[in-house]
């Protein structure tokens, strides 16, 4: 069991709650006290919601002593800053929402609460999700656990560096081309990016809609299992929902990869990988092996196309999402403008941050006329061949195993002149969210002092599939042990 309370793992945290050891107000205290302590160095949080969080407490011990008891009830949980939260500022980083504070709440939160969970705060985050290194906030960058002169991926930094931290047991973060299960590599956590489809959208500031999924930000496989139960399920609100029943995925997690079959497909390995990060993720196969997994090397050829996709569909999608920012109904508005369409040109000048005009700009010149066809058109087709290629590769294999970022957290600054670089950290999980199917990140190891992420990646509501291979490999290792020292 863990010295501290702010290192527990949420299922451990649950034995303690349930056996009356301790109280959902003494752990959230001490949540808040590590808060104080390390957020002036680390700066993953927009927001701390102390007050709430204490009534939340309470309000969990006393469903508690009657017997009113869920997974997640009384544990402490941040929330990315894109997600609605009624009452709490919802400001996605960007001045555009600096002062806005939702009348409602995201479906996702909501079904927290309905869990009695105590929601610590609002988590840092790229401007509207919009990056791979949490250093295009609009307020401040947010530093790694790991090494503090190093990102903690993106654009869910603010969560991952949270829970890696022990600033919270758990986060929920957002995945559009990789921002969950980047950040959870690069900050030596697990982070899944569902099916999309399968948890609800409804109160998540959109990106890029056809790509945006919620997922968990947990220590350990038993925990995303939990929050994911919890998440899941049909929203009538969101039209993209999927509508069926969903299992209990706790019920996967057998450590047992007996006659699976694990395809790895060859273009992962990209010109540019960190030699020691393929290394490592040669040694965590060979580990499935040992307990009776099969690992073949495959092919998905038309991986190479699926950047120049994301780039082509995301600012597309991006910049008609983002076309509401006109400052009349909410958030930033220009005021000292003589017309109309100034004062909405003004509103976007300086309400938008340099990462964010850029991506809104690809996406406009990519939709407009004479541009569409040989665009926007094109890169749907070759999404739709990146689906099927995935459809294929699930007929012969199990899962898909790849490395989730081709290298360590990098120093902070250092691709901030050169968006090509950049873009290019997200290079094996944009595929996923091209095709829409699930994938998981956990911690294989170590290079330099700097975690490690392993990806995993199944068929379409596939997830038990991959909790069980993540399950097994986490239970023969110590790396989700592993915690940073602050």
């Amino acid at each position: 069991m863990a010295a501290n309370l702010f290192d527990l793992t949420l299922h451990e945290a649950r034995g303690l709650l349930d056996s009356r050891q301790v109280s959902s107000r003494e752990l959230t205290q001490a949540i808040l006290g590590r808060i104080m302590e390390v957020e002036p160095r680390l700066k993953a949080f927009v927001t701390v919601t102390g007050e709430m969080a204490l009534r939340q407490a309470r309000e969990a011990d006393e469903a508690m002593a009657e017997g009113r008891v869920t997974p997640l009830t009384g544990v402490p949980v941040q929330i990315k800053d894109n997600m609605c939260t009624r009452g709490v500022l919802t400001t996605c980083s960007s001045r555009m929402l600096e002062s806005f504070v939702p009348p409602y709440s995201a479906t996702v939160v909501e079904r927290l609460y309905g869990q009695g969970a105590v929601v610590v705060g609002k988590g840092n985050m790229d401007e509207f999700a919009m990056g791979s290194s949490t250093e295009n906030s609009a307020f401040f960058p947010t530093h790694n656990p790991w090494g503090m002169e190093r990102v903690p991926g993106g654009s869910s930094g603010g969560p991952a560096a949270a829970v890696a931290a022990g600033e919270c047991l758990y986060a929920l973060g957002s995945d559009t081309g990789g921002s969950i299960r980047q950040p959870a590599a690069l900050c030596g956590i697990v982070g899944l990016k569902p099916t999309y489809g399968l948890v609800s959208r409804y109160g998540l500031v959109a990106f890029a809609s056809s790509l945006d999924q919620i997922g968990p930000l947990t220590r350990d496989v038993t925990d995303c299992a939990l929050v994911l139960n919890a998440i899941a399920g049909h929203d009538p609100r969101d039209s993209t929902s999927i509508p069926q029943g969903i299992p209990d995925y706790t019920r996967a997690l057998e450590a047992d990869v007996r006659g699976m079959r694990i395809g790895v497909p060859r273009e992962y390995y990209v010109e540019g990988i960190n030699r020691d990060v393929a290394e490592t993720l040669k040694k965590a196969l060979e580990t499935l092996e040992k307990m009776g997994a099969s690992v073949e090397e495959t092919s998905l050829p038309h991986t190479r196309y699926a950047l120049a996709v994301y780039y082509i569909l995301a600012p597309s999608e991006a910049s008609a999402n983002l076309a509401r920012y006109d400052g009349v109904k909410y958030g930033f508005s220009y005021k000292q403008a003589d017309t109309m369409w100034q004062a909405m040109e003004k509103t976007k000048q300086h309400g938008f941050g340099p990462e964010v005009k850029r991506r809104i700009m690809l996406g406009t010149y990519a939709l407009s006329a004479g541009y569409y066809d040989a665009y926007y058109l094109k890169a749907q087709k070759v999404r739709t061949l990146i689906r099927r290629e995935f459809q294929e590769a699930f007929q012969r294999y199990d899962v898909l195993v790849t490395p989730t970022s081709p290298t360590v957290a990098f120093k902070l600054g250092e691709k901030m002149e050169d968006p090509v670089q950049m873009y290019l950290s997200d290079v094996c999980t944009i595929p996923v969210n091209i095709a829409g199917i699930p994938a998981l990140s956990l911690p294989a190891g170590f290079v330099d002092g700097l975690p490690v992420g392993m990806q995993i990646m199944g068929k379409p509501l596939g997830e038990e599939t991959i909790l069980r291979v993540a399950y097994t490999y986490e239970q023969a290792t110590e790396w989700h042990k592993m915690r940073p020292k602050l």
